[in-house]
């Protein structure tokens, strides 16, 4: 076991937990932790997936069986940002500047999240085509960028006013599972290999995931999840814009 390995474990705990409390699974805060401890971006990619994937199942299941999930509000983004996160994950293009500015969005998300504190209501439902369309672009945004996209998703829903806290939480979860599973096929297909490393690390991830999404989906309010998901979104943005 090298020095690595323990903070590597603990870290990718730790950012399941976090993530899953707000219906996320953590890839770019998995794509933090391994980039600090040095993995190659070969390695990088398919482990986060891995255990989004992971963490995501999780997710979906806790607020599932909390009453939060709705399908209608569900398939109309997936069914075209699955295919495209497939395509995302499969091609390989230069693309940092796109990273950067995505990075500021999210940024630029977070801080809303934190000065505008809102009630937790959701207004008219998003139109079919708005939402087949925002779920294409969402999708292939997931795949180049390693993420299952519900870290676009979740504050696209809360700012349109799409859906409520936890309902745009597990929208979300759902999501992320769908493209994270589309962008690892299209990813190892297009690779042909799949790293050792990501079958040790599926542990930590199970118990982080298990207890976040736990509390997420029945202990913590709406402000908390609001607060929490801030801090995923300022982590999410400061790696796409500081790292390669």
């Amino acid at each position: 076991m090298s020095v690595e390995t323990p903070l590597l474990i603990a870290g990718v705990a730790i950012v399941a937990f976090l993530y899953s409390t707000v219906g996320h699974a953590g890839a770019s805060g998995y794509i933090a932790v391994m980039t600090l401890v040095g993995l190659s971006a070969a390695t990088i990619r398919p482990t986060a997936l891995t255990l989004n994937i992971i963490v995501s199942l999780l997710t979906t299941w806790q607020f599932w069986r909390a009453g939060h999930f709705s399908w209608p509000l569900f398939w109309p983004f997936a069914l075209f940002a699955v295919p495209l996160a497939f395509v995302g994950g499969y091609v390989s293009l230069p693309t940092q500047v796109f990273k950067v500015l995505v990075g500021l969005v999210l940024l630029f998300s977070a801080l809303r999240l934190l000065a505008r504190p809102s009630a937790d209501v959701a207004g008219p439902p998003v139109s079919r085509p708005v939402a087949l369309l925002s779920g294409a672009g969402l999708g292939l945004l997931a795949g180049l960028t390693g993420t299952g996209g519900g870290i676009f998703l979740t504050p696209l829903l809360l700012f349109m006013k799409w859906a409520r806290t936890k309902q745009a939480a597990a929208t979300s979860a759902a999501f992320i599972l769908a493209n994270s599973v589309a962008g690892l096929s299209g990813n190892v297909i297009g690779t042909r290999s799949f790293p050792g490393v990501a079958v040790p690390l599926a542990a930590a991830a199970v118990g982080g995931g298990a207890l976040g999404s736990f509390l997420g989906a029945r202990r913590f309010d709406h402000v908390i999840i609001k607060r929490l998901l801030a801090v995923v979104l300022v982590i999410a943005g400061v790696k796409l814009v500081f790292t390669v």
